[in-house]
């Protein structure tokens, strides 16, 4: 299956952060801070799936992804799960190193849009600008689930995760295709050869530590969040997909627009054809939103 060619050629750079070595993929044409963005990605994804982003953004503008701690070539951690702030607290370190002197145009997907809508609010002097692509937030949830989540980890910590593993690159692809029915053949060829690794088995297996599939014991506390997000100064850009997946329904509730009345300086868009891996399915459109976005 033939795979996409990049237009643009990426680079790594390693930095050791909080006693991990930490890996940022840099698409770096020399240019000034003004004209850089630190791109976070989801999870169970690596930093290389912003290349087709970043192909449809100017030449002239540098991006620079990390792969967060356990994903791609970054390290993993020696605990036995990954704790939510964590990433802020690595996010907060890898600023200082990427844009030491000026604050950051961030631009989140998923799990990485929703570090860096916290961020943006617990750091307000160090975002400039932000971009959330599809980074929704989860369901409120109620303090009598406290002790079946705490149960849940404490079953998963003893049973341990893995991954599958798969037989060969074609595999990998349809599963990437079955999971995404919009992804272009090529771009799944080539999200594909970043996306996994071989095993001591001779299989492929994703570039992620299972420990990820163990989820928080803490809830999700809509009010903490809230009140994060009121803290946010910098303009921000809301980017929502048309088709949305089944887990999006808590999306379209009126507690869930109320939640967004506390981002002060905030705009929404949609992108039509595109599902949740957004910059994947419509990567030309969600470029234009944030070249124009960025550049006003």
């Amino acid at each position: 299956m033939p795979s996409y060619c990049p237009t643009r050629e990426s680079s790594s750079l390693f930095i050791d952060i909080r006693g991990l070595r930490l890996h940022v993929r840099c698409w770096d044409a020399g240019a000034p801070p003004e004209r850089t963005i630190v791109a976070l990605h989801g999870w169970m994804d690596v930093s290389a799936s912003f290349q087709f982003l970043v192909d449809e953004l100017p030449p002239t503008w540098r991006v620079l992804a990390p792969d967060w701690r356990g994903y791609g070539d970054s390290a993993r951690t020696s605990a036995d799960s990954y704790w939510f702030p964590d990433y802020l607290a690595d996010l907060d370190q890898l600023l200082d190193v990427l844009v030491p002197d000026t604050a950051a145009d961030l631009v989140g997907h998923s799990m990485g849009g929703n570090v860096a809508t916290l961020y943006a609010g617990v750091r307000p002097q160090r975002v400039r600008r932000l971009v959330n692509l599809d980074g929704t937030g989860l369901p409120a949830t109620s303090a009598e689930r406290a002790p079946r989540q705490y149960a849940r980890w404490l079953d998963d910590l003893k049973s341990g995760k893995r991954l599958r593993s798969y037989k060969s690159q074609e595999e990998v692809v349809q599963l990437l295709q079955k999971a995404n029915p919009r992804l272009r053949p090529d771009f799944a060829a080539f999200l594909a050869g970043l996306w996994s690794e071989p095993d001591t088995e001779g299989r492929l297996r994703l570039r992620a530590d299972p420990a990820h599939k163990i989820g928080n014991p803490t809830l999700y506390r809509v009010e903490e969040v809230l009140a994060i997000w009121r803290e946010i100064v910098a303009p921000v850009l809301w980017v929502t997909p048309e088709v949305l997946d089944s887990w999006h329904e808590f999306t379209k509730t009126d507690e869930y627009r109320s939640r967004l009345d506390a981002l002060a300086r905030v705009e929404f868009a949609t992108v039509a054809g595109a599902g949740h891996m957004l910059h994947h399915d419509q990567p030309r459109a969600v470029a234009a939103l944030i070249k124009e976005f960025l550049e006003r």
